[in-house]
């Protein structure tokens, strides 16, 4: 039996977030009515001409440098030939022999073992309209509202071996890409689009198989399964015997299956050459120096210093360095309450991770604000609220922001006792009331300590702290051993 190995390569465009197009300066909203953002350069008119957004180039460039690419000083900018109803100029300007950026890394991470993936180039180019297939019978509609959006098509090398680690580029270029501020990476909006480039071949060998393109897949899940697909069909062809066909196919959630939708192209068929209306874009090192200047912490080095400085497990300081938003809401939280990162760390990925999860809310558009946090987090470290009177607080203040933390303390007589003679006497009557369960801690059973603690909570008149009871709890026990 042949063991196989996947090979992938992925073609990501990314959607530079200007607010111009590439070559004219019509507008980039997302949304507006069909056509009403194409002017006569987007529609490809007689007589008109591109002139190149600079602010398009400043992105690529501090994508180039985030990556640890080569920046070209030279590129240039050929015509890509083909036909269809959404391409006006029957071309599409785009980057070939000379792209702005070469070379660069991403990355990924699988099982815990990081993974290099090369890129190959990152190339300017323009967006096509959109056909509408579905607004109208028997019609198809045109919307060119999109055509000559400035477009930042990443290639790969074809490093990528898994299906998981497929999806794990595509997450950290994701993050990348809205850390640096070139892209909001809205994958449903098709600010974010990906190509996947599969092919298999006996494992041990150097040798490429027949690749296969699944065109434009939407969602980080959806990449994973429909790669995982596509290569098991491609294994039950090859041990059937059959041959593999170069083709663009789609991949079907529903079915999670691929199908076939038509023969791939190759280079040649674009017929490329230099568009003669656009002049070589020719970069200065003072240029790119300054925008070397404006890269922001990435976040691979966000990442190692949330470890290194505040004591975070990984996993945790990944989640906190997924954006800048929620790295910046953690920072600002942690200035308030220097004093217990982790707890901060801890209440923001979990419990106000999981209230922005049930009301699908970024961090940017929490009703909580870093401050509020801190303060809630304070209020447990000084023992004047317990754990779940916190949970209770932030669920309260999740409803009404506006209400102040005190109030919302003494309205839910949230406060915690602090009278350590009740707690003492509440220890000492549960103990004497539950015998066998301190007879089992004697023996070694140390589990029965949190039943005792329960016992005395349920017991207690007021809000007292689990730590203290649990405290009191061993002492009183372990006292009467001696």
């Amino acid at each position: 039996m042949t063991a196989w190995e996947c090979v992938v390569g992925l073609e990501v465009h990314i959607q530079l977030a200007t607010q111009s197009k590439i070559f004219s300066g019509a507008a980039t909203t997302f949304g507006s009515e069909p056509n009403s953002q194409a002017c006569l350069i987007d529609v490809a008119l007689p007589g008109v001409l591109p002139v190149c957004n600079m602010e398009v180039v400043r992105m690529a460039v501090k994508f180039g440098l985030a990556t640890g690419a080569t920046i070209n000083k030279k590129s240039i900018f050929a015509r890509k030939n083909y036909f269809y109803p959404d391409l006006p100029k029957g071309y599409q300007i785009s980057q070939y022999e000379s792209p702005i950026v070469t070379g660069g890394t991403i990355n990924t991470r699988v099982n815990g073992t990081v993974h290099p993936v090369n890129i190959t180039r990152a190339h300017l180019e323009e967006d096509a309209g959109k056909s509408l297939h579905d607004a109208f019978d028997h019609a198809t509609g045109i919307d060119l509202n999109r055509a000559g959006t400035p477009l930042l098509e990443i290639v790969s090398e074809p490093e990528i071996r898994s299906a998981a680690q497929a999806a794990d580029y595509l997450r950290r270029l994701h993050i990348l890409v809205r850390y640096l501020g070139i892209c909001d990476g809205n994958l449903q909006d098709g600010s974010m689009r990906c190509d996947a480039n599969i092919s298999v071949r006996p494992k041990g060998t150097l040798e490429l198989g027949t690749r296969t393109e699944l065109k434009n897949i939407n969602s980080f899940r959806f990449v994973e399964r429909g790669i995982e697909a596509e290569y098991r069909r491609q294994v039950e062809v090859l041990e059937n015997n059959g041959t593999i066909v170069q083709q663009t196919r789609q991949y079907d959630p529903a079915t999670n299956r691929t199908s076939a939708l038509r023969d791939k192209e190759d280079a040649q068929d674009y017929r490329y050459f230099p568009d003669p209306d656009l002049p070589p874009l020719v970069l200065t090192q003072e240029f790119i120096d300054s925008v070397a200047e404006s890269l922001p912490e990435l976040p691979d080095t966000k990442l190692e210093r949330f470890i290194n400085q505040y004591g975070l497990t990984a996993d945790i300081a990944a989640q906190l360095a997924q954006s800048n938003e929620t790295a910046k809401f953690f920072e600002q939280a942690v200035q308030q309450a220097p004093d217990n990162p982790r707890s901060v760390a801890n209440w923001m990925t979990v419990e106000l991770a999981g209230l922005l999860n049930r009301d699908s809310l970024t961090i940017r558009e929490s009703p909580i604000s870093a401050s509020q946090l801190a303060q809630i987090v304070a209020r447990i470290d000084s023992g004047e609220i317990s754990g779940n009177g916190a949970k209770s607080l932030l669920a309260s203040l999740w409803e009404t922001p506006n209400d102040s933390i005190d109030a919302i303390i003494e309205r839910e007589n949230l406060r915690v006792s602090t009278d350590r003679q009740a707690i003492e006497d509440l220890v000492a009557a549960t103990l004497s009331q539950n015998q066998n369960q301190v007879q089992q801690y004697r023996e070694g059973n140390r589990k029965v300590l949190g039943y005792l603690v329960g016992q005395v909570m349920k017991n207690s008149p007021a809000k007292i702290d689990p730590k203290q009871v649990n405290q009191e709890i061993v002492r009183r026990i372990e006292s009467s051993d001696d």
